[in-house]
């Protein structure tokens, strides 16, 4: 292998670490015991603090701003009042006094510093992942993450199933 081909790869391995390292750098794995339950994307975790669930969005429990995103599925308020209910009770089922596992990516915390995390249950169940299944969530479509087009095909499953939100 000749001295330029040597340093191609070198340039190579530099612009991936430039590009991949970033996003790895704030990558996080905590646990703690969840101690609260706000709403279907945001609960309280002993040592942590307020975590918002990375990918999803679950309606409100009162009307805000957001329903507009959820109305272009002509989801009526009253559904997602609803929703918004079935989903916080199935989190408190779920996670209340349990032991979860975080796992963070990119950007550890949003606008409200919440901790953008990715919750896990003791069996290894993905929570975020849980709630587009049942129809709690949808995908959360501003931004990217590692998980989009899995959470994505998920929504799709529980729209064609009829689930939650998509009824």
């Amino acid at each position: 292998m000749g001295a330029r081909c040597r340093a191609h790869i070198r340039c190579g391995v530099i612009l991936c670490c430039l590009v991949l390292l970033p996003a790895l750098a704030g990558a996080e794995t905590l646990s703690g015991r969840v101690r609260w339950i706000y709403d279907g994307d945001t609960i309280a975790v002993s040592g942590v603090g307020t975590v918002r669930l990375l990918g999803i969005d679950a309606p409100e429990r009162e009307a805000s701003s957001r329903d507009r995103f959820y109305g272009r599925w002509q989801i009526t308020p009253a559904t997602l009042r609803r929703i918004h209910h079935s989903g916080k009770v199935f989190l408190i089922e779920t996670l209340k006094g349990k032991t979860v596992t975080l796992q963070t990516e990119g950007a550890p915390r949003d606008r409200y510093d919440r901790l953008l995390a990715y919750v896990f249950t003791a069996d290894g169940e993905l929570v975020n992942q849980l709630m587009l299944e049942k129809g709690y969530a949808a995908v959360y479509r501003r931004s990217d993450f590692s998980r989009k087009e899995s959470f994505l095909q998920t929504e799709q499953q529980a729209r064609t199933n009829r689930l939650g939100l998509w009824q």
